[in-house]
């Protein structure tokens, strides 16, 4: 076997780490150009997944080094065209699920669900309030923007019990990044299920499943955190805290949380349907496999639930048409950074994949191999740790590490399981190692009001133990549930 597609594969990691850390180059940037590179790089039988290509070609037979050199000229055109397809499968998605998030936000029905929350739990649940309110918040809403929302409440109940400051932030921290990396439609786990041909709806509910069963192991750790780092709120220097809407402002729960349940709902009914359409002829499953297809497509979904958030906006914060444009606006170009950075990260892999990484790796374990699955899942957290360590974005972490493990061969023949839990292991593996080179770090360091070596002591290290709980979980499910 030749060894050219593992060398490959090798160049295109350095490369990526490299620019991001080393040259400080934006993701996207990096990415573009290591899958240029890694497509200049593809064996000469990879050449053949392309017969357009071989249909330009003239009858005349071509030498080694001539087919060699036609791959590296089309390297470009190949990465843009791998490009224009992942960005075709995931940005409108991104994009609503931006929108979403921002109405969310500014329309007080964040608030809403977060006071809610509390208010069925009382003070001495407020623990568990916080840290479900992140859990339900972060899957349409970025993480950074949750912690925003939530901090605020942390630093009131202080004020009203002068204790457990430390357990509160961790609540809302953990919360908020476990379906952060988990469940979709956060970035992160879209390109994952997307990158490795896992259905939506089956992302959905089984990364809600992991991330559950993570949130509830981790929260007694938590309080022992809380036990050994018995910290004060230390107030803002110079700033006043923002007054908070009154209850009136607020819209009602039910409205609150039809954006975020809405798309879950109609999503997993399609997989649903779709499972059922499976087993047998039946007329009214059928009637519903076609109604969900239409319904429950990931981006109809998303739009009707933007219709929704939308509507709530305008309504309770009495905007114009042009203000609601504004806000739109704003989401997008959040959401717009993220796109390219997950369609840069699937001509990536792409690329990998032209370059016969498959196969190599297929000849060096043997396609039988009975540990292949919890290898590849251990394998794909390793990598997403050892990206986020060097890089500090969980949502980069993920796209890269996916994009290389789909080059590598991801059936659930080979796995021994779903590829649901691969998706979720390399997510576990994307929150190990938040430090200084993290945007994450720093919000929560500074907005707890936290010195960077209580935050290195206390956020770093739940997280790591966040991490392997999600590794764990993928791990005994895929074993006692492996869905194949």
């Amino acid at each position: 076997m030749t060894y050219l597609p593992l060398i490959a594969l090798l160049v295109g990691v350095v490369t990526v780490i490299g620019m991001i850390v080393a040259l400080r180059l934006n993701a996207f940037v990096a990415l573009t150009i290591a899958a240029m590179v890694v497509a200049g790089m593809a064996t000469t039988e990879s050449l053949t997944q392309y017969p357009e290509d071989l249909a330009a070609m003239t009858g005349e037979v071509w030498s080694e080094a001539q087919v060699r050199s036609f791959v590296a000229s089309n390297a470009p055109a190949r990465v843009a065209k791998a490009f224009g397809a992942a960005a075709g499968n995931i940005a409108i998605v991104i994009a609503l699920a931006s929108i979403i998030g921002k109405c969310l936000m500014d329309s007080g029905a964040a608030d809403r669900i977060v006071r809610s929350f509390l208010k069925a739990s009382g003070q001495k649940g407020a623990p568990v309030a916080l840290a479900s309110s992140g859990f339900v918040l972060s899957i349409p809403v970025f993480f950074d923007t949750v912690f925003y929302l939530l901090v605020p409440l942390a630093r009131s109940l202080w004020r009203s019990t002068r204790k457990n400051y430390m357990l509160y932030i961790l609540a809302i921290g953990t919360g908020a990044a476990i379906t952060h990396t988990l469940v979709p439609p956060t970035p992160g786990p879209l390109v994952m299920a997307e990158n490795l041909g896992v259905d939506l709806g089956t992302m959905i509910m089984v990364g809600t499943v992991v991330a559950l069963a993570t949130a509830v192991t981790v929260l007694p750790v938590c309080y022992l955190f809380n036990r050994r780092m018995d910290l004060p709120m230390r107030p803002y220097a110079g700033e006043e805290e923002t007054r908070p809407l009154d209850d009136a402002e607020l819209p009602p729960l039910w409205l609150s949380l039809a954006p975020i349940v809405l798309p879950v709902l109609l999503i997993s009914a399609q997989t649903i349907a779709k499972t059922m359409s499976g087993q047998g002829e039946n007329a009214a499953v059928a009637v519903a496999s076609r109604l969900t297809g239409i319904l429950g497509n990931p981006n109809f979904a998303l739009l009707l639930s933007t219709g929704v958030a939308m509507w709530v906006l305008a309504a309770y914060r009495k905007l114009s048409l042009a203000d609601l444009a504004k806000t739109t606006e704003t989401a997008l170009m959040s959401g717009g950074v993220i796109i390219l950075i997950t369609a840069a990260g699937g001509a990536f892999g792409a690329a990998l994949q032209q370059a016969g990484v498959k196969q190599s790796i297929l000849g060096l374990v043997g396609p039988e191999s009975q540990s292949m699955g919890l290898t590849m899942l251990v394998l794909g957290f390793g990598i997403s740790c050892i990206l986020k360590i060097a890089q500090g974005s969980s949502t980069v972490a993920m796209i890269v590490t996916s994009s290389m493990i789909a080059a590598m061969g991801t059936s659930p023949e080979a796995l021994g399981c779903h590829p649901v839990y691969l998706c979720t292991a390399i997510g576990g593996g994307s929150l190990v190692g938040s430090w200084m080179n993290d945007s994450g770090f720093w919000i929560v360091s500074r907005m707890s009001g936290l010195t960077e070596v209580e935050t290195l002591k206390a956020w770093t290290v739940i997280l790591v133990i966040v991490g392997f709980l999600a590794l764990g979980y993928s791990l005994l499910f895929a074993t006692l549930l492996p869905l194949v």
